[in-house]
């Protein structure tokens, strides 16, 4: 990880907190302390907890009877067990709060059905949902990560713009948008659509179909039509999750007529409480496959109910950090650098390139809840995905002999680099320092010796 200390002084990582569950983490956070001196669990804390959690479930827009079975089970589990002494009992309540939240929202991340030759996944929701959006989203993934050559298929033939949207995120991703806009029958554009898929070697097809503001008759008609015909190895339910409950109910409706396979729940980077991740599979009983946060198209993840869970209670997402970074991970870029930092030649051209790869792994907001307690540290600061600017302006004042060696950087270059950067030498001399700071760690970290010796001093070791 690097941290990044920024102009006007402020510490910068590559996660600030995310704003979904925010509200329902800190109402957990201070039920779990009415136990904490507590010398056991006990019939009343236990009851004036549990009310407490009860509340906040609620206040984050839980189906009621959900929200009591939930502290139910929980209770029932917290006297059913002895506490062990090396555990408080707060601790106690927090694990198995947290399993049963995982249990709530699914136990287990659910796969993709790609086996179909085409692959068909058809596409469902009501307008405004971000079913477009995610439609090329999902394309994008399919090509990136499957190793799919997927085709967008354009069903929505009532909202002419959203012929024109899918076009220009199949354009931004590089997938082909399957149309025919003087056609007025979804069921035969998605008929030709597959014969267009099997001639052309498209593997994967991703059917983007018209919604309603509220549900009809017309339109589950249509869409049920549709499925029909294409017989498609996936349907997914794409839900609004800032609309609360409304969001439960309308999915339990769909999958009624389309007894559909997945939910993915988009928005997540508004104004939502949580109540619908947490409600909908227990309503619906099916897995929600994909969370999807923002416009950017890469913004879209599995569902790992264990990680949520983490996330809810401030745990953190470890696991989701790692794997984002693997993906911008360059292992012979990594030796070269390893050697470099092994003969102290870490210059300012790498330090631009690990800022770089840090921005690749996607909106710092949404990756803002993966770090155990950032999120709670952070929150109330104001940090935007711009807050490398200041760095990298300095860095690119720098001549190339400046990046290159920048033990040659003396105080009329500082003045030169301000000008030219538009910061100040306090700023300019303040990345340097930390420049200098951080070369020195990694050039200790990378000598297994010296590690050893420092986590000895430390008292880590022995």
């Amino acid at each position: 990880m690097l941290l990044c200390r920024i102009s006007r002084g402020k510490l910068l990582t590559y996660n600030i907190f995310h704003r979904m569950f925010e509200n329902l983490s800190d109402k957990l956070e201070r039920s779990f302390k009415l136990l904490k001196g507590q010398g056991r669990i006990t019939e009343i804390n236990i009851a004036e907890t549990l009310k407490e959690v009860r509340r906040a479930l609620l206040d984050a827009d839980v189906n009621y009877k959900i929200a009591k079975s939930f502290t139910d089970t929980v209770k029932d589990k917290a006297m059913g067990q002895d506490v062990l002494k090396a555990v408080r009992p707060d601790q106690m309540i927090v694990k198995l709060v947290h399993d049963e939240l995982v249990e709530l929202m699914g136990s287990s991340s659910e796969k993709i059905n790609l086996k179909g030759n085409p692959a068909i996944v058809l596409v469902s929701g009501l307008q405004g949902s971000g079913k477009t959006t995610f439609s090329g989203k999902l394309a994008g993934l399919l090509k990136k990560k499957k190793g799919k050559n997927p085709l967008l298929v354009a069903c929505d033939i009532y909202r002419p713009a959203a012929i024109e949207q899918l076009k220009v995120i199949g354009e931004q991703i590089s997938v082909p948008v399957y149309t025919e806009e003087d056609n007025q029958d979804p069921v035969k554009i998605a008929k030709a659509a597959v014969k267009h898929a099997k001639k052309h070697g498209y593997d994967a097809l991703v059917v983007d179909t018209a919604g309603r503001l509220a549900i009809d008759e017309t339109m589950m008609k249509e869409i049920s039509a549709i499925k029909e015909v294409l017989n498609p190895q996936e349907t997914l339910f794409v839900v609004d999750s800032m609309t609360g409950q409304d969001a439960v109910n309308t999915a339990k409706e769909f999958n009624e007529r389309l007894d559909f396979e997945g939910v993915v729940l988009t928005k997540l980077d508004g104004d939502t409480r949580g109540g619908a991740a947490l409600s909908i599979r227990e309503v619906v009983h099916k897995p929600i496959k994909f969370i999807s946060a923002g416009e950017k198209l890469d913004a879209l993840d599995v569902f790992y109910p264990d990680r949520m869970a983490d996330r809810i209670l401030g745990m953190g997402d470890v696991v989701s950090l790692v794997e984002k970074a693997q993906e911008q991970y360059d292992e012979v870029e990594a030796r070269k650098l390893k050697k470099k930092i092994a003969k102290d030649q870490f210059n300012f051209n790498d330090f631009v390139t690990q800022i770089q790869q840090i921005k690749k792994m996607g909106n710092v907001k949404e990756l803002a809840s993966m770090i155990p307690g950032a999120g709670k540290a952070l929150k109330n600061m104001d940090i935007d995905d711009d807050a490398f600017k200041g760095i990298e302006s300095i860095i690119q004042s720098m001549t190339p002999e400046e990046r290159e060696y920048p033990n040659v950087i003396n105080g009329s270059r500082r003045k030169r680099i301000a000008n030219g950067s538009g910061t100040t030498i306090q700023e300019v001399n303040s990345l340097i320092k930390q420049f200098t700071e951080t070369k020195k760690m990694m050039k200790m970290v990378s000598n297994k010796k010296n590690m050893a010796r420092m986590m000895g001093r430390n008292g880590i070791l022995g």
